[in-house]
């Protein structure tokens, strides 16, 4: 997981920003998806 990414998730978790969260979540399974 890139760090800029482990940076957006702890601020999201950190502000309980629930959408943000499901938002970042989506995009790694995709990413995830995408490059295997």
């Amino acid at each position: 997981m890139p760090k800029w990414f482990q940076n957006q998730m702890m601020r999201a978790f950190l502000e309980k920003d629930r959408y943000q969260v499901k938002m970042l979540n989506q995009c790694w399974f995709f990413y995830l998806k995408k490059s295997s």
